[in-house]
């Protein structure tokens, strides 16, 4: 099974019921958080596991004491983690994983490398994270229109999201691009009939994938996609300033290049020679050094995700979200996110009727409940390791400071 493949073993099993799970259950060995925390806010930053920290700390301390003298250890470290995250999605290959600096970095590589031509048009959603809205707003200047769609209002009328975005195509659509799972609220879209819709129509399809790698399972040899950006410090537990990207091999070279350096050539480490060329694979979008220190981490914190295996990882998240949706409803709070399991990953928000959101929110991070206002309400967004009763505690001082006022 891996490292805590055995969840129930490890935790305690889960029952979808508020109050029934341990009051003390084991905490998992690859998590020091204090005590006093509850983290409920990995669809935000999350922490480190213990051999993420110990990766980056050895890092450190070796720089320290022997300079760069170990550098080819260094490399071979940023090859696992090609090698890894080509893994996570299902990607052919190590050398079509590209390095960036964030999910909006990778986007943009994309959005500023496609052939727009005056009346092109592309299809997304008005509720985006603004990484990804603001960057498709900005290509109006290009004469490109960004057609949106109002999920909350087409969620509200019990339209289908997949159905609605494609109404919005025509024959001048080149791209849909939206978030797996949306930020504030955490509906999950479906991506196999999205992929095959756009298929169908000959669109290019993009995805932010930041609130779902690390929550659930992805296979782009069952869901084609052209490609897809996700930073490492959210549910992939990394350190921020490393995300992925990956292209569709044969989209690749028919991106336009806007940064260049010398990691991004062919023959990167022959400096004296004077003819130059892209490199092939993924690496062509690297232009500049590779962050290294940050390498570390994330190589790390996958490892530990691939031990538990991704499907384990997402029945752990869903049995929180169960558990968190059962003690909601026992309360009276509305739940604002999707109920339905097929519609959700790792992110539950709900409001608290006669509660100001921005008030309730500064009052639990003052007691160590990490969490966010997001969607209209208060977000939490546990892991597949968040203990049982962390969820009891953090739904109790929701209450305790309701009643209160405090």
């Amino acid at each position: 099974m891996g490292l805590c493949g055995d969840l129930d073993r490890c935790y305690g099993r889960a029952v979808p019921t508020h109050r029934s799970a341990p009051m003390h259950p084991a905490r998992h060995p690859e998590f020091d958080l204090s005590p006093d925390l509850i983290h409920l806010n990995h669809a935000g930053v999350s922490p480190w596991p213990r051999r993420a920290a110990e990766a980056v700390s050895r890092f450190a301390a070796e720089n320290a004491a022997w300079g760069s003298l170990d550098y080819p250890g260094w490399l071979a470290t940023e090859h696992r983690l090609r090698e890894r995250l080509a893994a996570l999605i299902g990607a052919p290959s190590p050398a079509d994983i590209a390095l960036t600096k964030s999910t909006s970095e990778g986007l943009s590589i994309v959005a500023y490398g496609l052939d727009w031509r005056p009346g092109d048009n592309l299809v997304g959603i008005a509720q985006e994270f603004p990484s990804n809205r603001v960057l498709w707003e900005s290509l109006a200047p290009q004469g490109v229109a960004y057609r949106q769609l109002d999920l909350d209002a087409c969620v509200a009328a019990g339209r289908d999201p997949e159905t609605e975005l494609l109404s919005l195509c025509d024959p001048r659509t080149r791209l849909v691009a939206v978030s797996w799972v949306q930020y504030a609220r955490g509906l999950r879209l479906d991506l196999e009939r999205l992929s095959q819709g756009c298929r169908d129509r000959g669109i290019l399809l993009g995805i932010d994938g930041i609130q779902g790698l690390g929550a659930l399972p992805f296979d782009l040899g069952r869901t084609p996609v052209d490609f897809i950006a996700a930073d490492g410090h959210k549910w992939l537990m990394g350190p921020e300033g490393l995300a992925l990207l990956y292209v569709e091999p044969s989209l690749r070279g028919r991106l336009r290049l806007n940064q260049y350096g010398w990691h991004m050539l062919e023959h990167c480490g022959d400096y004296e020679r004077r003819d130059w060329a892209p490199a092939a694979d993924a690496r062509r979008f690297e232009c500049g050094s590779p962050n290294l220190l940050a390498a570390q981490g994330l190589e790390a914190s996958l490892a530990l995700l691939q031990e538990v295996g991704m499907n384990q990882v997402q029945v752990a998240i869903a049995a929180r979200m169960d558990h968190l949706i059962a003690g909601i409803d026992a309360l009276g709070y509305p739940i604002i996110s999707p109920r339905d399991p097929d519609r959700r990953a790792g992110i539950l928000t709900f409001s608290v009727p006669g509660a100001d959101p921005g008030r309730l929110y500064a009052a639990l991070m003052a007691r160590r409940v990490l969490c966010a206002q997001r969607g209209g309400g208060l977000r939490f967004s546990p892991h597949f390791y968040t203990p049982f009763n962390d969820l009891d505690r953090a739904l109790d001082l929701v209450t305790h400071i309701k009643v209160s006022g405090a």
